[in-house]
């Protein structure tokens, strides 16, 4: 009976909190929303670029410029994936936000909080993201890369026009999953006065002392926009795999300077379901 009654009450409470702060959660989770689409799409463009720059080949015959250069920014890009990956991001919004009036003696400061959560969170998708493009990069089979460059492609047309394109359906559920761990960490960001969904809870439990309740609230929360963000995606995934069966073009349009031609109820006229073709062949055969 007593565990009934505590149910009855979290039930009460939890309405009691959605009627008067309603759009309070919903401010905040928007703003939480808003925040990882962004610092997920640019953090993105950073894995692609890092992972990018990390696959570049170099030959032995390059010049020891090139090299030089290479190797440069190879091991900047790999400081910046292990510092990044291998520290909170709580701890990296704290040591930014922080620290640019601190080595600066408070001549410089961030004045606006979503530019420097922006950042936080670019930066550190971007650190995740630079590994994945290159595994997706490197999971593509070599053959494609040496085609194209037969036929005369540089190494940046070799990416964006044949390797990227196939490398992308390979990361996409690592892009999913960073969009996701994104739409929690981002409740970090409070540490930094950050209003997202996260500090809209911790006001509210200030004002009404109603801690469970609220947590209640910021749980189902969560766990709606993750469970329909991964819906989304794995639907996206399957629109990128295209339609599971596909139809074999009969003929080929270098035979006939005309192009193929079809009739409806012949098949194809190089398809041995024609009726002109098996006329023949029985003709041939006789």
């Amino acid at each position: 009976m007593y565990a009934m009654d505590r149910l009855s009450q979290l039930f009460d409470d939890i309405a009691s909190l959605w009627s008067k702060s309603a759009s309070t959660y919903f401010a905040g989770m928007g703003n939480t929303l808003l925040l990882a689409v962004i610092g997920t799409l640019l953090g993105c463009v950073i894995g692609f670029v890092c992972g990018i720059l990390q696959t570049i080949p170099v030959a032995k015959n390059d010049r020891a410029v090139k090299k030089g250069l290479l190797g440069i920014l190879r091991a900047i890009i790999r400081v910046y994936i292990e510092v990044f990956r291998g520290t909170p991001m709580m701890l990296q919004a704290v040591f930014i936000y922080f620290g640019l009036p601190y080595f600066t003696n408070n001549a410089m400061r961030f004045r606006n909080l979503w530019v420097v959560s922006i950042l936080v969170v670019s930066i550190n998708t971007g650190a995740y993201m630079a590994e994945s493009v290159r595994g997706g990069i490197l999971s593509v089979d070599r053959g494609q890369a040496e085609g194209a460059k037969a036929i005369g492609m540089n190494h940046f047309q070799t990416m964006t026009s044949v390797i990227l394109p196939q490398a992308l359906r390979n990361i996409m559920p690592q892009i999913g999953n960073n969009f996701i761990i994104n739409v929690k960490d981002t409740s970090v960001m409070f540490i930094i006065g950050f209003t997202e969904f996260f500090s809209v809870h911790k006001a509210i439990t200030g004002a009404t002392y109603k801690y469970f309740p609220s947590a209640a609230i910021e749980m189902l929360g969560y766990l709606t926009v993750t469970l329909t963000a991964s819906l989304l995606l794995r639907a996206m995934e399957k629109r990128m795999d295209g339609k599971g069966s596909y139809e074999l073009v009969k003929g080929d349009p270098l035979i006939s300077t005309a192009g193929t031609y079809n009739y409806p109820d012949k098949g194809s006229p190089y398809d041995e379901q024609n009726r002109e073709h098996a006329c023949e062949t029985e003709e041939e055969r006789r």
